[in-house]
């Protein structure tokens, strides 16, 4: 009996191992291509070394993205970010420190980032806001970091790109705070919160950004949001190297998949692809590029 049910243990280890090298040969669907550019409105193209930047353009390209807005989140990749948007000419940066991080946030910082808004190709402030799930970072630090980096979205009349992750009414009350300040509003990334959050951020003029979480089977949640989202108030990102939509999930995120991620919105919001696809460019210019004749 011990021998038989070893076999048998070994013969399961060996088909399961057999499935896993089939599954993993099977040919995943093509990235979807579309007629209507695309803009990646969230990425960490400083996640990637040197001899991978330029390989993950290519791409990108490859799957219509136009330009890409590769996203601050702490003191020490402030500089990288604009070094790399100095190093093609579709890249576009942010200037911010992420709520993780917020332990490191200081008045030199502050002064950091508001001088680096000066630079051509920086066009928002972010990524900020409030993240009560990991907790990185005590919650007295992270909202005194956020109200910081608000002020000097306000002062310098830049938009924000805000993380809030299980943190909704604490991101609500600080955002109506600055809301008479805060005149090109901004975007809530990888919105995941709740139904009240987002009708108080569409209310009050701000974009709500989605990726590939849509495309999991767990996130219907996110996709009810999608739903009540109206199409001008719709960001695509992918939150890359994080987040790999379906059918590539399980592999590091490159802002090639975002077509997906466009796929899947436009399938819940019931319009032709192109169409949405246009609707979002539109957005994505008029909150991150309103002075069209920029270098791109």
């Amino acid at each position: 009996m011990r021998a038989t049910s070893s076999y048998t243990t070994c013969q399961a280890v060996v088909c399961l191992h057999g499935m896993q090298e089939f599954m993993g040969k099977q040919k995943r669907r093509d990235i979807p291509r579309f007629d209507t550019a695309i803009i990646e409105t969230h990425c960490h193209l400083d996640y990637l070394g040197d001899d991978q930047f330029a390989a993950a353009i290519e791409r990108a390209v490859a799957s219509g993205i136009e330009k890409l807005i590769t996203i601050a989140v702490s003191p020490e990749n402030l500089s990288r970010v604009l070094a790399l948007t100095e190093a093609s000419h579709l890249v576009w940066g942010t200037q911010g420190v992420h709520p993780h991080e917020a332990s490191s946030f200081s008045r030199q910082v502050a002064q950091t980032i508001a001088a680096n808004l000066s630079h051509a190709r920086i066009v928002a402030v972010g990524e900020i806001g409030l993240d009560y799930y990991y907790d990185h970072a005590d919650r007295s630090s992270q909202r005194a970091a956020f109200e910081a980096q608000l002020a000097i979205a306000a002062e310098h009349d830049y938009p924000v790109v805000i993380h809030s992750r299980e943190a909704d009414e604490d991101t609500q009350a600080i955002l109506a705070d600055f809301l008479p300040d805060l005149r090109r509003r901004g975007v809530i990334h990888s919105f995941t919160s709740g139904q009240a959050l987002a009708e108080f951020c569409l209310d009050a003029g701000f974009m709500l950004g989605f990726n590939g979480i849509i495309t999991f089977n767990s996130a219907q949640n996110v996709r009810d949001i999608v739903a009540i989202t109206p199409a001008t108030q719709l960001l695509l990102e992918t939150d890359s190297p994080y987040l790999t939509p379906v059918p590539y999930r399980g592999r590091p995120n490159e802002p090639c998949y975002l077509p997906f991620v466009a796929e899947k919105i436009a399938e819940i919001k019931a319009l032709p692809a192109d169409d949405f696809l246009q609707q979002v460019y539109d957005n994505s210019q008029r909150l991150f590029f309103p002075d069209t004749t920029a270098e791109c």
